[in-house]
């Protein structure tokens, strides 16, 4: 069973003191990745540049991209970007790449775009092109590719490319704006995980699962919290069912010692053995990787596999 790792999203850092000190604080959590999306609009972070920073000012943290948004890119300009991150960073990149959901920002920046399909076809022959490109020069490998979605289209993608397979928990609400967002079940995630096996076919097996989480809240009455979020008016993100909420893994909820077991008992039903959080709950999950760590040492009842439920 793999070893566990965490990452934890940048944010857009405004100062070069921001980003160190938050590198620093990750890397005393126990965090192995930190990554930066690929957005466009005011306050935004580029994100190859703060990433080469980010290795700068950390001893042991890798960084990555989740993800660039390859309808963004002209492949060679990319290919570019990405190659001198891997040689600044000393090899510490990992390369996140999607196919964009929020429209708005390709109508402010004049960039097309296009229907599912077609943004999807395009990330696989990014893909193509990015590995002729380095491999035109001839010292550079290609580093580790993740790819995260939801539906079986993306996820049938990532089975067939990826290195790692982040799993989104999002689901685009029906009738409204892209990028209108509801949690995923728990029992929608054991479909889409046992789709991704299946899918994998032989590739299962070498295939890391993240665990993308959308909220860490550390509390003792985990109910009234499921509760508080299920009512919330959010144009991102519904929870839904509270009650439903407590299962899902997308959501870690609870004390440090129920989230933590949570998380291992996650590794068990599910496969993750990545996880990942957004700059938010990057304090609030901190203290308990070392709790996690510890847990995964030691044997817990052992829960059913997740293609057998």
């Amino acid at each position: 069973m793999r070893e566990f790792s965490f990452g934890f999203t940048l944010g857009s850092p405004r100062s070069a003191g921001e980003l160190a000190e938050t590198c620093r604080a990750a890397e005393e959590y126990g965090y192995d990745t930190a990554t930066i999306v690929d957005h466009l609009g005011p306050g935004r972070a580029a994100p190859f540049q703060t990433l080469v920073a980010a290795a700068c000012v950390s001893r042991r943290l890798r960084v990555g991209t989740y993800v660039v948004n390859v309808g963004f890119w002209n492949a060679s300009m990319l290919a570019r970007e990405v190659v001198t991150a891997v040689r600044l960073t000393g090899g510490r990149l990992d390369l996140g790449l999607g196919i964009g959901l929020i429209k708005a920002e390709f109508d402010a920046a004049g960039i097309p775009f296009h229907r599912f399909d077609a943004r999807l076809a395009a990330l696989d022959a990014a893909i193509d092109e990015l590995d002729a490109l380095m491999a035109a020069e001839g010292d550079v490998d290609r580093p580790p590719l993740t790819i995260g979605g939801t539906g079986k289209r993306v996820l049938g993608l990532a089975a067939r490319r990826a290195d790692v397979v982040s799993l989104a928990g999002l689901h685009q609400v029906s009738g409204r704006p892209p990028g209108s967002f509801r949690l995923s079940t728990a029992a929608q995630a054991r479909r889409q995980v046992e789709f991704l096996r299946s899918a994998a076919g032989s590739r299962a097996g070498a295939i890391t699962l993240n665990n993308f989480v959308k909220v860490v809240e550390v509390t003792d009455d985990r109910l009234a919290v499921a509760r508080r979020l299920a009512a919330e008016d959010d144009d991102y993100l519904q929870i839904g069912d509270a009650e439903q909420a407590l299962h899902t893994p997308f959501l870690l909820i609870g004390t440090e010692e129920q989230i933590a077991r949570q998380i291992v008992r996650d590794r068990q039903r599910y496969g993750f053995s990545a996880i990942t959080v957004q700059r938010p709950q990057m304090e609030a999950l901190g203290p308990i990787i070392d709790r996690v760590r510890q847990l995964a040492r030691a044997p817990l009842p052992a829960a059913a596999p997740c293609a057998a439920r």
